[in-house]
């Protein structure tokens, strides 16, 4: 198989677990040292170190506040360190606190403003210093299908996925003379350890909505963000791929 990202150096946030695994996972396997962050579970952490280490590639797991400007510094900073340079970065980190509007409380949307939208400006303002002076890099943002559509009882969270794709489409304007690159990746019905907690019911009906009927895998995000971290994508910057199962079209 050959490597598509031999010698670069990723950063993964919210990497630990889910979506955010399987594109650590993804990028390692196609030779890229990969650092990612973590918010608390730090034995899943250590054993995906391992299973980096056991595929051949290097890994460095750093916990970090998302949501904290100075954390991001810190990681860069620890990438830095340990591996020159950094080439890839990956917006994943997020949270939900669903509730309806008129219940939802100023700290649940705060809570998720900062964990989703102002995350991604964090690592990207410190990330893209660094990419600035080698002349190159690829940014990718997780956004959601509800950042393009909405979803009732999920106004903060549809609102920062939402914000995450305008983010995007102005960071590609403005660095993209400088051959860095910045896209999203939007999915829609992952199936994933926070969907397994759903209701059997719901998510069967969620299926019948999704043309291929049946809900996505991570390594099917995964893979689109190998894409776009590549030189595969090297002529792709500003845009939003739906990972959907065609739900949005």
């Amino acid at each position: 198989m050959e490597k598509l990202l031999s010698g670069k150096t990723a950063i993964v946030t919210g990497g630990s677990r889910g979506i955010g695994k399987a594109i650590v996972l993804e990028l390692a396997k196609h030779g890229a040292n990969v650092v990612f962050s973590y918010h608390s579970s730090e034995a899943k952490a250590m054993e995906l170190v391992k299973e980096i280490e056991g595929i051949g590639a290097h890994g460095l797991a750093v916990k970090s506040d998302a949501a904290s400007f100075s954390a991001a510094k810190e990681l860069c900073d620890a990438t830095v360190a340990k591996f020159a340079n950094i080439d890839i970065v990956v917006n994943n980190a997020g949270i939900t606190r669903d509730t309806l509007l008129m219940r939802m409380s100023e700290k649940q949307w705060d809570e998720v403003i900062d964990n989703n939208l102002k995350s991604s400006f964090n690592l990207t303002k410190h990330a893209s210093a660094i990419m600035l002076k080698q002349r190159e890099g690829s940014i990718v943002n997780i956004t959601s299908i509800v950042g393009l559509k909405g979803q009732a009882g999920q106004v903060n969270y549809s609102a920062s996925k939402a914000g995450i794709i305008g983010f995007t489409k102005s960071v590609a304007l403005e660095l993209g003379s400088r051959n860095i690159r910045c896209n999203s990746i939007a999915p829609g019905f992952i199936e994933t350890e926070m969907t397994g907690e759903l209701n059997e019911a719901t998510v069967e009906e969620w299926k019948k909505a999704i043309p291929l009927k049946r809900g996505g895998e991570a390594n099917e995000v995964a893979n689109v963000c190998l894409f776009l971290a590549s030189d595969l994508s090297s002529y792709v910057t500003g845009q939003t791929i739906q990972v959907d199962g065609g739900l949005l079209t």
